[in-house]
């Protein structure tokens, strides 16, 4: 449907084959945003998926966080505002930027704190792992006895 309640001009719609085609996105992954809530599709008479050209943002979009390693839970998170049922207009668009930017600014910080902390860990060279808020947070290996705990035997 258009921003009027109108069903879409057949020409403005693109089968799940076009769209595979033009995203570079398989079709079982297109049918499984679509599970999501990520994309939507109208249907045909038959049943058919027909995408709205719109949703080739969205694919766009998914498909640079999938590469980016951003999980599908935040992209879900900064295309919760912007609407499936008609083209999203710029505002739309910035409130999700503005929304992303923020979960990708706290990755970026965390991924900061972790490179810190492991350059530490590898620089320090401890083997009892006393001190170590990277891979023994308050020195919880301490309470199973002496010895290597992280080794497997």
């Amino acid at each position: 449907m258009d921003h009027d309640g109108a069903r879409q001009d057949a020409n403005e719609l693109l089968t799940v084959g076009e769209m595979s085609s033009r995203t570079g996105v398989a079709v079982s992954a297109l049918h499984y945003y679509e599970t999501l809530g990520l994309i939507a599709a109208e249907r045909t008479a038959g049943n058919q998926r027909r995408y709205p050209r719109h949703m080739l943002r969205r694919v766009a979009l998914i498909a640079v966080a999938k590469r980016l390693g951003i999980p599908l839970a935040d992209v879900q998170d900064a295309f919760a505002e912007v609407p499936l049922d008609r083209r999203p207009s710029q505002s739309d668009w910035e409130r999700a930027s503005r929304r992303w930017k923020t979960t990708l600014e706290q990755r970026r910080q965390a991924i900061e704190k972790l490179e810190n902390e492991l350059t530490g860990c590898i620089g320090c060279g401890c083997l009892s792992m006393k001190a170590c808020s990277l891979l023994n947070p308050d020195d919880e290996l301490a309470k199973t006895g002496q010895g290597a705990r992280r080794v497997p035997m």
